[in-house]
């Protein structure tokens, strides 16, 4: 996959490819303070930043911001790299990358996650490739925790907890122009047709009574007080509320076509 990005008005597919011995130079001249040659440097690797990100341009992310984050690992590997060691720049560079997008990743993230469940995350991911590597083939749950030794649901759990979250107003089909969106396809198994009229018919008998019944349900019904209880905060015999209870119910159970 071809990942073109612009930033700062630069053109990805124009930045320049530094030959072992430019590189070299570039980096001497660079770690002696020439500026010239660090920004030259810079961009002569900003290549290795857009081979990094490849992975990540999949999914949801903002690529300009991944390319960017990138960019700020690959200035962090380029200050702190030892040109003592006999160790390619590009090798020491890409972790240092990586480790720079998935801290923003993980940080901007809308869900914060544990890090023992990431962990375990990370870890069957990279047995899944693997596991497909191996065997040509698409690797399964079961297969995941044979291979790591995690427990089923705890690996379950961790994909999960990783997988970006999918807004209701996802569009999951498309006919006729007209896209199916993921709110309509989902219900609550607990209410249906019928207990929404019921409850829309409840709601009117009780807007039809008084003032007086109205308060005497809401105490005994919704706060669950005593008749006794009820009589002392509105002001009227315990027998009057009894009354007034029973009279709001049967006008109640009249409108609803109970009896």
């Amino acid at each position: 996959m071809n990942v073109r990005v612009e930033i700062c008005g630069i053109d990805t597919s124009t930045l320049p490819i530094l030959s072992s011995k430019e590189a070299d130079d570039l980096m001497l001249a660079l770690k002696g303070g020439d500026e010239f040659a660090r920004r030259k440097f810079i961009v002569g690797n900003m290549r290795l930043v857009l081979s990094v990100i490849k992975r990540f341009s999949r999914g949801k992310n903002n690529v300009d911001d991944i390319f960017q984050v990138g960019c700020v690992g690959l200035i962090k590997a380029i200050d702190n790299f030892d040109v003592s060691l006999n160790v390619k720049f590009s090798t020491y560079a890409v972790p240092m990358v990586l480790g720079e997008i998935k801290r923003f990743l993980r940080d901007s993230s809308a869900l914060k996650i544990t890090r023992s469940i990431r962990d375990i995350a990370y870890k069957c991911m990279q047995a899944k490739e693997i596991i497909e590597r191996e065997t040509g083939q698409e690797c399964t749950v079961d297969a995941l925790a044979q291979k790591t030794g995690i427990p089923l649901c705890k690996i379950c759990n961790a994909l999960d907890a990783i997988s970006d979250p999918v807004s209701i107003f996802e569009p999951v089909y498309n006919a006729n122009g007209d896209d199916l969106l993921l709110l309509d396809q989902l219900k609550d198994g607990n209410v249906n047709d019928d207990k929404w009229t019921d409850n829309y018919a409840l709601k009117e008998c009780i807007n039809a009574l008084n003032e007086k019944e109205k308060q005497i349900l809401y105490l005994r019904y919704y706060l669950g007080k005593t008749q006794t209880e009820v009589s002392k905060e509105v002001g009227i015999s315990q027998a009057q509320v009894s009354r007034l209870e029973k009279c709001a119910l049967s006008k109640i159970k009249k409108e609803m076509y109970l009896y």
